[in-house]
């Protein structure tokens, strides 16, 4: 991030989130690790950045300290709640580091905008070489400091003592990763995961907000499934989409043409709830995509059910086909240009217990048809599936293959998509889950696992793994 990304970040948060124009601390950006870390005082070496029940402290964390101490002085760094550009940080309870009357503390997220901002810290560099300052999102002249030994979020001083009282070293984590998933840190839903150029592309909903109510999207890459790294924001609805301004939900990319392209659904910029499905294209999978056709490819009310969820299957005659829909599953072949079709062909195949997210796939003639059941809500949000002989079906259905696993802590396991190892018989499926352990239908992780067949060619159920 550049200086000069970090003035506009801070001069756009003040306007937005204060209603008030506040002199920001002069600084230069800083980028930070994603992922499992902590952070040391930088003037108070051995003392972390901790909280003790609820608050925010910095204390003495050494190879000898409790395993509960160490854990409360590790945080997940995510992407930021209120921003792509800055930082939140999880505790291992699924909690946020966030300030409320200046004190910093940790607390469930509500996904409403004061949270999301409260919560949000724009990094800069620290009083030394390597270390960083932490500025609040919404108040970018405070900083988080300690004092005291407790963390608070004070006016920035141009002092030495001051500076360092606000620098912390990112350091290895007391208790690092261990499981698979979530193979992304921070709130990510619906994901849309493809292979190309050697590479693995996953492409995610941002999640953690109210109502579902994100407005980007970020391209993730991986050449093994478990180091993944972030390509930033691939679109953004304020300044690329004229037509959406929220609902940022449920990317897909094919490629095709020798390009690529995103399918999106988003909400109307008049405030009118009904969803509709766009298209944007890159010469890149990662982007940045632009809106192909200034309006929507399907319009609210256009069809029954509500336009979002699409997903774009290419057959191996080269042929490709949309599918897209909550509460009926549409399909229709697309012209060669991937951003229109025929009306006239478009299909309704709905099985019994479709809610949304169809996805569709080939495997040795065989084409796979599945949708998820159940709101994305309850933890009973599952994957089922039926098989046919075309990319039309007709669809017989098999059953469920992915589901909760609440001896685990796993819930809400659903909108998925599949891709195979090129040139083997491998096989995976991407999904979102409620985020372990506190999660809900707002709060998403996103999870990868292997998925298998039966000699006969169905699928065998999915262990969903931590």
């Amino acid at each position: 991030m550049t200086v000069g990304r970090w003035a506009a970040i801070t001069a756009t948060c003040v306007l937005a989130c204060c209603g008030a124009v506040a002199t920001a601390a002069p600084a230069s950006a800083a980028t930070l690790p994603t992922g499992a870390r902590s952070l040391e005082s930088v003037n108070y070496p051995g003392r972390y950045v901790r909280h003790a029940g609820a608050l925010g402290r910095l204390d003495p964390v050494g190879t000898t300290a409790a395993a509960q101490t160490k854990l409360d002085a590790t945080f997940t760094i995510v992407n930021g709640l209120a921003s792509p550009s800055c930082y939140s940080f999880q505790t291992r309870d699924g909690l946020f580091l966030r300030h409320r009357d200046w004190r910093l503390r940790v607390d469930a997220n509500t996904g409403d905008a004061s949270f999301r901002a409260d919560a949000t810290f724009c990094a800069a560099e620290g009083s030394e070489a390597g270390s960083v300052s932490l500025a609040s999102f919404n108040y970018p002249s405070r900083r988080i400091r300690h004092r005291d030994f407790e963390l608070w979020l004070d006016p920035y001083q141009d002092t030495a003592a001051f500076r360092a009282d606000s620098s912390f070293r990112i350091a290895v984590p007391w208790t690092p990763k261990t499981n698979r998933n979530p193979v992304i840190p921070g709130l990510f839903a619906d994901p849309h995961i493809i292979a190309a150029n050697g590479r693995y592309y996953l492409y995610a909903t941002t999640d953690g907000y109210a109502s579902w109510r994100g407005t980007y999207y970020k391209a993730f890459s991986s050449a093994d499934l478990v180091t993944w790294t972030d390509h930033g924001v691939m679109l953004d609805y304020g300044p690329d989409v004229s037509w959406a301004d929220d609902s940022a939900w449920a990317p897909a990319v094919a490629a095709a043409n020798g390009r690529y392209y995103l399918y999106f659904s988003g909400g109307a910029a008049s405030g009118n709830t009904a969803k509709q499905l766009g298209v944007a294209v890159s010469d890149s999978p990662t982007g940045p995509f632009r809106d192909a056709l200034g309006r929507p490819l399907v319009a609210a009310g256009q069809y029954s059910g509500q336009a979002i969820d699409p997903m774009v299957f290419t057959d191996d005659d080269g042929r490709s086909y949309l599918y897209w829909g909550q509460g009926a599953a549409r399909v229709v072949p697309l012209n060669g240009d991937m951003t229109s079709f025929d009306p006239a062909q478009v299909r309704t195949i709905t099985p019994a217990g479709y809610n949304e997210a169809p996805f569709v796939f080939k495997r040795n003639r065989i084409y796979y048809f599945m949708w998820s059941e159940n709101d994305t809500r309850s933890e009973d949000y599952r994957v089922a599936y039926a098989t046919g002989p075309s990319p039309l079906g007709p669809w017989t259905k098999r059953g469920v293959v992915l589901q909760k696993r609440l001896e685990a802590g796993i819930k809400g396991t659903g909108h998925h998509s599949v891709v195979h190892a090129p040139g083997t018989d491998t096989w995976y499926v991407a999904y979102h889950r409620f985020a372990v352990p506190a999660g809900n239908g707002t709060n998403r992780e996103v999870a990868v696992d292997r998925m298998a067949f039966a000699a006969d060619g169905t699928i065998r159920p999915i262990t969903p793994t931590l």
